[in-house]
């Protein structure tokens, strides 16, 4: 089968966690939405399962703050920054084609209390920056 390539969005208005594909959008003074990027998605192929850690839960950069399983595997979500888990995202866990199809919008995945902003904001890339790592992976990739 021949390989297709990425094809997808990658929003100005969020910061990006290379390492892992995740991005972070501020919503508020001491809030952050976090997801996986479509990017991410794309690698990992179609979720058909999420699963948040718990209410409440500390989670350090880099951990896992929950997991996806796709068609042939499950994997850990890692965590772009560290955080306290406001709220999982219960839709997405029902749900789960809503992160397939609106990673940055409905299908977000943790709703967060950032524990280390400053230092872990300085560790984000922008979207210009994402789509440049996003390239050096896919070098056929484009953006909508």
């Amino acid at each position: 089968m021949a390989h297709t390539p990425f094809s997808g969005t990658i929003p100005d208005d969020v910061l990006y966690y290379p390492a892992h594909d995740m991005w972070v959008r501020e919503i508020g003074e001491d809030e952050v939405l976090i997801g996986a990027t479509s990017f991410g998605i794309f690698l990992a192929g179609e979720i058909i399962a999420f699963t948040s850690k718990p209410k409440g839960a500390a989670v350090e950069l880099g951990r896992g703050m929950g997991t996806v399983e796709c068609r042939k595997t499950v994997l850990a979500v890692h965590a772009p920054i560290s955080f306290v888990l406001l709220e999982g995202n219960d839709a997405a866990e029902e749900r789960p084609k809503l992160v397939n199809v609106d990673p940055y919008g409905a299908g977000w995945m943790a709703r967060a209390r950032p524990s280390n902003w400053v230092v872990d904001k300085a560790t984000l890339v922008s979207a210009a920056a994402y789509r440049q790592h996003i390239l050096r992976i896919e070098p056929e990739a484009s953006f909508v």
